[in-house]
Parts: C-alpha cells; structure tokens; sequence
C-alpha cells in the first residue's frame, strides 16, 4: 500500500500559504485541508474549508473537519496564516486590533497544535509542526508591539510543545521557522504604514524598491524542504535564510 499523508495549512489563499498549497495539491498520495478566510476551490485532493481564524469560536467548531480520522503515515500541520495588525504606537491602537492580532497570530495556533497532538498522537509516521514565525519575535520595532509580541508568544508555545514530546517520546517534530521578507500583501501593508507610527517605514520601502524581497514559491520550496528533511535540522528555531 502507497503512503498516504496528510498536509493541514493555514492561510492557504495567498502569499505564502497559496505557494505551499500550489506545490502540496501536486504530490501522489496526499490530502491538503486549506484553512482560509478567503473561499478558495476545491481540487481533487485539496479540501478548503473558510474559517476565519479571529473567530475562536468558530475555529473550535470545525476542529472535526480539520483533523480528519483517517489513517495517515504522515501527517503535517502548517500554521501559515498570521496578520501584521494596526502598525501603530502604544496609546494609539485600536482593542479590537489588539484582540485580533493575538486571536490569529497565537490562540489560532495554540488551538490547532494542541487539537494536532491529541489527534494524531497514535500515528507512528511523521508528525510534524511548522509555525510560521518572524524575526520580529526577537526584535525591538516601534509600532509592532502586537506582531512581534504575538510571534515571540508563538516560538515559546513552539519549543515548550516539542520539550513536552520529547519528555513523553511522543515523536513529534515542532518548529517555528522565520521565513523571510516575502513579496506579499503583508508588506503592502507594512509600507502603507504611518512614519508617525513606524520609524522604519522608509527601510520596508526600500526592500521593494530593491528588489530585495522573496518571492512566495521561493520561500514555499524552503518549508517544504525543511518538512521533507527534518531530522537535518537541529532545534525548534529556524529561518529559511540560514538554509
């Protein structure tokens, strides 16, 4: 019997998420569940279910539909999704951005990791978590205190769940991979910041203007090969720019 595997990813409609789903829905023997606020089309091994991952509730529910039961030899769960949020001093932040940034950026994938390790405890294949982090979880950058604050809590959830597999030989394999300044919406985003509110704003301009970002398919081909080899890789921390 031909290995069967199971990809679980978030964010898969655009930017980053959309190029790992390109390249996951091409490989034999695998199912791709796509987590997306935005409706994408189903395929014949891809299954896209619109949740909007700021709605806790909502991603509590559908927990059934994201991990399926059947029996898979790998299975890999791809915590994509992320928001920069309100780019803007303390004191001049909306609450509802506060709340949003943290629902996505960490209850979101706390909920799934947890939800993943329960599920597919019993799987003696690979089992493995990448989170989608960011340099900015260890840098001081004004105006980013929800983003960087928010990552920093998802590397920290990222090496605390791989100690814990480790302690009970559970055989999960956890990363928190920075990948990069990627060309996508993020960073449209980012340059259409404030200067009042971003004393780097100028520096994010000029890594479009020099050509300097990467594209989504290039950073898609890194993950993808950091999930295939993971055991060439030592620690929970990674960055695509260092392999």
């Amino acid at each position: 019997m031909e290995r069967q595997s199971l990809y679980i990813l978030t964010g898969a409609s655009k930017g980053l998420g959309g190029a790992l789903k390109n390249h996951l829905v091409q490989l034999p023997n695998t199912m791709v569940i796509g987590v997306s606020r935005s409706p994408i089309k189903a395929e014949r091994n891809f299954i896209p279910l619109q949740i909007d991952l700021a709605d806790t509730d909502e991603l509590i529910s559908k927990i059934p539909e994201i991990f399926p039961s059947e029996d898979f030899d790998k299975v890999v769960l791809i915590n994509n999704a992320g928001w920069i949020g309100e780019i803007a001093h303390n004191g001049n932040i909306s609450p509802s951005s506060i709340k949003t940034i943290h629902s996505v950026n960490v209850i979101a994938p706390a909920i799934l990791m947890n939800a993943f390790v329960q599920k597919y405890n019993g799987i003696r294949g690979d089992k493995i978590v990448v989170n989608v982090s960011s340099g900015a979880a260890v840098k001081i950058v004004d105006g980013w205190s929800g983003y960087s604050s928010s990552k920093a809590a998802l590397n920290q959830m990222t090496m605390i769940a791989q100690q814990e597999s480790d302690l009970k030989n559970l055989g999960f394999k956890m990363f928190a991979l920075s990948p990069g300044i990627i060309d996508t919406p993020m960073q449209e985003s980012i340059r259409a910041a404030s200067q009042n509110e971003f004393s780097g704003l100028s520096k994010f301009q000029s890594f479009k203007d020099n050509g300097e970002l990467s594209t989504p398919d290039e950073v898609a081909k890194k993950v993808l090969f950091l999930i295939n080899n993971p055991s060439d890789f030592d620690g929970v921390l990674q960055d695509v720019r260092k392999f």
